[in-house]
C-alpha cells in the first residue's frame, strides 16, 4: 500500500521527536520514500545523522545549504509529496501553521504543499488544553488537515494527562489506512457541480437561490483526497477548495452549467451534480438597467435545460451519475421519482424540514437512495463528514 508513496515528515522541537526514527524505519520498510525536514530546535532531541541514515535522504533544516551553496526548494518539495506529516507538532509550530508563519523550511514547505496534511501534536498537558492551542487545532482542521490526537499518559514534565504524541506504530497504521482508502478512486475522473446559478434580468439584477456551494466543494475535496481527478463546475460562490489538485471551472447561468457539464461528462467516470441549478430563466434580458417607473415590469420565465436529465440520457454503462434532491414535502416519493426519471445510480436526499440541513448551513442531514430503492439514512453532520458518507457509498457502487 505504501510502495513508492512520497512522504514528508516534519519534526519540531519536542521531546517526542525521539520516537520519529522508528516511524521512518517502518515507512521505509513498507516501501515509502521519506524526506525528513527538521526545525533547528528539533536537533536538540534527535540527530539529523540518525534520520538521514534511516530515511536514505539528507535531512533538510535550512533553506540554503552553506556547504555546497545549493538552494533547498520548498516549492519542489511541496509538489513532490503525497503526504505531509508533522510529528511531533509543537504548540509553536501549529500556531505558525494556522496563521501563515514561514520562518523555516518546514513551514514554507507546508505552505507550498498540495498533499494531504497530518498533524501529530505533542506537548505538556496545560499547553494542549490552552484555548489558543485548541483554537489553532480547530483552524487547522478547518483547512482539511487530519489531527492525530495525542494520547494520555505520563508526560516529560511529570504530569499525567493528554499530550503524548501517538506511538509510531499507530501513526504508521493511520498513514497506511489513508493510502488504502485512496485506491478505489485513484485515477478516476469525476465531475462535480456546486453552488447556485444566476439568471439575468438586466445587467445588474438576477434570479438566484441561497445555495452556498459548501456541499459540492466538500465532496470535491474528499474525492481529491482519495486520489480522484476532480473537475468542479461551480456557480457564483465565495469559497475555495482545500485541495489544490481540483480543477475549477466557474460559470454563472444555468445555460453555462449545462454547456460545461454535458461537454465534460463524456470523458468522466463519475458525475455528481450537487449544484442548485435554476429551473426557470427570464425569456428576455434587458440590455439596460430597468428603471423604477409608473408601471411594474413583468418578467416572463421559460424552463432551463435539464442538465441532470440530459446527462442521464447520455450516460454509458461504465459511468455513475449521482443527483441531489432538496425537498419540502413527500421527500422520499419525490426523490425516487427523480432517481428513475433521470437515470441516476444514486440520489442524495435532504429536506428543508430538517433543522440544520439545506442552504447556507455548515451541516446537512441526508439519506442515500440507490437504484434498488435501498435507503440509507444519516444523522445531522458537518458537510465535510457528509461528503465522506457520500463518497464511501460511491466507492461501494464502484465495487
Amino acid at each position: 500500500m505504501l510502495k513508492g508513496r512520497k512522504i514528508i515528515i516534519g519534526i519540531t522541537g519536542s521531546i517526542a521527536a525521539y520516537k520519529v526514527p522508528l516511524l521512518v524505519r517502518l515507512l521505509k520498510k513498507a516501501g515509502a520514500e521519506v524526506q525528513v525536514i527538521i526545525t533547528p530546535t528539533a536537533k536538540d532531541f534527535v540527530t539529523p545523522l540518525t534520520l538521514s541514515t534511516l530515511s536514505g535522504n539528507p535531512v533538510l533544516s535550512e533553506m540554503y545549504d552553506k556547504q555546497d551553496g545549493s538552494w533547498n526548494s520548498h516549492v519542489d518539495l511541496g509538489l513532490w509529496a503525497d503526504l505531509f506529516l508533522v510529528a511531533p507538532a509543537s504548540a509553536n509550530t501549529m500556531s505558525k501553521m494556522a496563521h501563515g508563519g514561514a520562518d523555516n523550511i518546514l513551514l514554507t514547505t507546508y505552505l507550498s504543499a498540495r498533499s494531504h496534511v497530518m498533524i501529530a501534536p505533542a506537548m505538556d498537558l496545560d499547553m494542549y488544553k490552552h484555548p489558543s492551542t485548541k483554537s489553532n487545532i480547530e483552524l487547522l482542521q478547518s483547512f482539511g488537515h487530519q489531527i492525530i490526537e495525542p494520547t494520555e499518559g505520563e508526560l516529560a514534565s511529570g504530569l499525567c494527562g493528554a499530550g503524548r504524541m501517538e506511538e509510531p506504530e499507530e501513526i504508521f497504521k493511520i498513514i497506511e489506512a489513508f493510502f488504502k482508502k485512496k485506491t478505489k478512486l485513484s485515477g478516476k475522473k469525476v465531475l462535480v457541480s456546486a453552488g447556485p446559478t444566476y439568471e439575468a434580468i438586466d445587467p445588474v439584477r438576477f434570479i438566484g437561490n441561497h445555495s452556498s456551494g459548501k456541499m459540492g466543494f466538500a465532496i470535491a475535496d474528499e474525492l481529491a483526497e482519495r486520489g480522484a481527478e476532480v473537475t468542479l463546475v461551480c456557480g457564483p460562490v465565495n469559497i475555495e477548495t482545500k485541495n489544490n489538485s481540483v480543477k475549477r471551472i466557474n460559470i454563472t447561468s444555468a445555460q453555462q452549467m449545462f454547456d460545461e457539464c454535458t461537454a465534460t461528462f463524456t470523458n468522466m467516470d463519475i458525475g455528481i451534480m450537487a449544484a442548485a441549478i435554476a429551473d426557470f430563466t427570464p425569456s428576455f434580458v434587458a440590455e439596460q438597467k430597468i428603471k423604477k417607473g409608473d408601471s411594474t415590469p413583468e418578467i416572463q420565465l421559460e424552463p432551463t435545460k435539464d442538465v441532470l436529465k440530459h446527462m442521464g440520457s447520455i450516460k454509458s454503462d461504465n459511468q455513475l451519475l449521482i443527483g441531489f434532491a432538496l425537498e419540502t414535502n413527500d421527500e422520499v416519493a419525490n426523490a425516487l421519482k427523480k432517481l428513475h426519471k433521470k437515470n441516476l445510480d444514486l440520489i442524495v436526499l435532504n429536506s428543508l424540514q430538517d433543522a440544520g440541513a439545506g442552504f447556507q448551513h455548515s451541516t446537512n442531514q441526508i439519506s442515500l437512495i440507490d437504484r434498488g430503492e435501498h435507503i440509507q439514512a444519516f444523522e445531522l453532520k458537518e458537510k465535510t463528514e457528509v461528503a465522506k458518507d457520500i463518497v464511501n457509498r460511491i466507492e461501494d457502487l464502484l465495487s
